[in-house]
């Protein structure tokens, strides 16, 4: 499992869990879960959304999909029954955000192309492969910055497929405020309506 920035770089990582669990599990687990819920991840104060002075100051969020569960700081995509314009524009919008991982784990497989066949070592050996090139793949990015390369590999986007799950009123107010925001004329991107 592994969440990453707007520039591809790893902010953190798990490797080594069960095949079988899932990434909500695992995170549920995690350290960065924990240090999340008690505040301590020195995320910076809410903000307003560019071009969005008058509105509401939101929290920075993380970008998970359908297997996480809202809350103030991870947005998730809305269940796909019925949904109305602004969710649908919104569902684009996060997983288009949501494919950085995708990508950023194709541009770390095509520069350390041992991850092209399967790692024939130890588990405890293959952890600190993969700990080692997350950590590699970051400094790379600091130094060289995006390079044409990078961009080459094709980033797909998956469906979007959801199950309800229970939601803090905050959480969804505060999803429901970037749908809004999305559509509105200061958030609203032209060619987003023919994407959905």
């Amino acid at each position: 499992m592994a969440w990453v920035d707007a520039d591809y770089k790893f902010i953190f990582i798990d490797v080594g869990a069960n095949e079988a669990a899932s990434d909500s599990n695992v995170f549920q687990n995690s350290g960065m879960n924990k240090r999340l819920q008690e505040n301590q991840l020195n995320i910076p104060d809410d903000c307003n959304l560019p071009y969005d002075e008058n509105g509401k100051k939101m929290p920075f969020c993380l970008v998970a999909d359908e297997a996480f569960g809202l809350s103030r700081h991870i947005l998730r995509p809305y269940a796909r029954k019925s949904l109305s314009t602004v969710k649908k524009i919104y569902n684009y919008r996060h997983t288009r955000a949501r494919r950085m991982v995708e990508c950023t784990f194709g541009i770390l497989c095509n520069k350390w192309r041992i991850f092209h066949r399967p790692l024939d070592v130890s588990l405890d050996f293959a952890d600190i492969i993969v700990k080692t090139c997350c950590v590699l793949h970051n400094f790379v990015r600091c130094r060289d910055g995006i390079q044409f390369t990078d961009t080459v590999y094709d980033c797909p986007l998956k469906g979007i497929a959801t199950n309800p799950s229970e939601r803090t009123i905050l959480a969804t107010d505060i999803r429901n405020y970037f749908a809004n925001y999305f559509t509105s004329p200061q958030g609203a991107v032209s060619w987003q309506y023919d994407k959905i």
